[in-house]
């Protein structure tokens, strides 16, 4: 099961609708779903929510640091309360994942995010879940610091956002640790098609409806 939900951006509002903020935004999403308020608590350098969900609490937290410094904050929180780092999930953007896309993964390396890689540190591993939320890339390495650190146009937002949407809606799963099902659910970036209906038999139109 998950009892941490962190999700990773920048503090201030120059940063709020920037690319390197989705993971904030996800965490945005489900603290409304829950109906949950967000607040900070200087003791974990972020804000933090509690909520229950079936019947077991969890928290939320969004790092109130920089993103270079996001295991501090994570780290503080998960040990006052003895969670061990595969109970805790963090959200953030993804440039190899293209916008509307989003995969659900355990562990690995930080791949040159600075926000994954203090929290490797300041964890001393790297076993815990992640959110990829797809960003896009801008195609050359040089262009990536402006880019994660720039508003994406509409029509990426709303990729974006339709992505996060959809990964609000497995949280429950997540929470309670069914991170088989809640996979499905992530990874599917289109609704299923329904069965075709059967034809009846109708009588011709009276005029043309176009």
């Amino acid at each position: 099961m998950i009892k941490l939900f962190v999700g990773l951006g920048n503090p201030g509002p120059e940063y709020e609708a920037t690319r390197h903020n989705a993971g904030c935004w996800w965490i945005d999403r489900v603290a409304a779903q829950l109906g949950a308020r967000l607040v900070a608590e200087r003791a974990y350098h972020g804000l933090v929510a509690r909520a229950g969900v079936r019947g077991q609490s969890v928290w939320l937290l969004e790092p109130q640091t920089f993103m270079n410094l996001s295991g501090k904050s994570v780290a503080a929180l998960a040990r006052f309360y003895k969670i061990a780092p595969e109970q805790i999930l963090v959200a953030h953007d993804e440039l190899d994942l293209a916008p509307g896309q989003v995969k659900l993964k355990k562990g690995g390396g930080h791949a040159g995010h600075n926000g994954l890689r203090d929290i490797h540190a300041q964890l001393g591993t790297g076993d815990y879940w992640r959110l990829r939320i797809g960003i896009g890339h801008p195609g050359d390495r040089d262009e990536v610091v402006g880019w994660v650190l720039r508003k994406p146009p509409a029509a990426e937002l709303e990729l974006i956002e339709s992505a996060i949407a959809r990964a609000a809606q497995a949280f429950e799963d997540l929470a309670a640790g069914e991170m088989a099902r809640a996979t499905v659910q992530i990874h599917t970036d289109k609704p299923p098609r329904p069965k075709p209906a059967r034809p009846t038999p109708a009588a011709a139109p009276a005029s043309d409806p176009e």
